[in-house]
């Protein structure tokens, strides 16, 4: 029987379903709320004396003996919150990690999320569920901007520092880090230069730029040597649009992503170039 037109064999939707599930039934803290909530409904609270600090058991212990029905409502409804809010909780969790934090403007997270952060201190579960979720996000794009590229097929081996930068360059466009791509561009394009010079060039220019010679620095000084460099003509052009737009991003601030995939393609139309001489 054949797949109808335009279903994928991996359902995207299917795995961002599953991560739900999995992340309501395993939240942090459910279980431990419920727990309690359940303890009390049965007249068993006396059961977490050994379990709790003695300073929480007391505190819960006067508050549980104020209002059991109460009580027992409210931890049902922190079980809740926690299954219900988790991926949510999950995705804040990371975002903490990855940028500036005012001091003192968290205080008004929910009590729950503050349960649920500290019963996860040890287990990960927060950043595991964001995680997943933020990969399962980035599928459908990561295939679209994958299909704008083409294999990069050359003559001779880039060197495996070439080979590093570039997979990581492909892999920030795919991901959607673009400045970073673009950055990366640059130094695909720096290190392959490196390899492709001849060896007086290569010293002569070391020697100019006391060991750390730019993209522009080389560029230039292949303008000045291409018929020693034996490299296409075309190629300076290209490197230089890949060197403008990595300039960019370095000093001017966050490329776009058309931005990106230009100068991903013209960095690997360039490497072609370089390494088939």
């Amino acid at each position: 029987m054949e797949a109808s037109a335009g279903r994928t064999g991996i359902e995207v939707e299917r795995l961002r379903t599953l991560l739900l599930a999995m992340a309501g039934e395993h939240a942090p803290g459910r279980e431990f709320s419920m727990a309690i909530a359940e303890l009390a409904r049965a007249g068993r609270f006396e059961q977490l004396r050994s379990v709790l600090p003695a300073v929480v058991f007391e505190e819960l212990w006067h508050r549980q003996q104020a209002d059991p029905e109460r009580f027992a409502g409210e931890w049902e409804q922190l079980a809740r919150e926690m299954q219900q809010g988790f991926v949510q909780h999950a995705r804040q969790r990371l975002t903490l990690l990855t940028r500036t934090q005012q001091a003192g403007m968290r205080g008004d997270a929910p009590a729950w999320q503050a349960i649920q952060l500290a019963l996860d201190a040890q287990q990960g579960d927060l950043l595991r569920a964001a995680m997943a979720a933020e990969m399962i996000d980035l599928i459908e794009p990561a295939v679209a901007r994958a299909q704008h590229l083409r294999e990069c097929v050359v003559e001779q081996s880039a060197s495996d520092e070439a080979d590093r930068y570039l997979d990581e360059a492909t892999r920030c466009y795919f991901f959607a880090l673009f400045t970073a791509c673009a950055v990366m561009c640059r130094s695909v394009l720096e290190e392959a230069i490196r390899q492709r010079l001849p060896e007086p060039l290569r010293r002569q220019i070391q020697s100019r730029y006391r060991n750390a010679p730019t993209l522009g620095n080389l560029l230039h000084e292949m303008n000045n040597n291409l018929k020693a460099t034996g490299i296409d003509p075309e190629f300076p052009r290209l490197a230089n649009l890949v060197n403008d737009i990595g300039k960019r991003a370095v000093h001017q601030g966050l490329i776009a992503e058309d931005e990106a995939r230009g100068c991903l393609q013209y960095a690997r139309k360039a490497l072609e170039m370089l390494l088939t001489a």
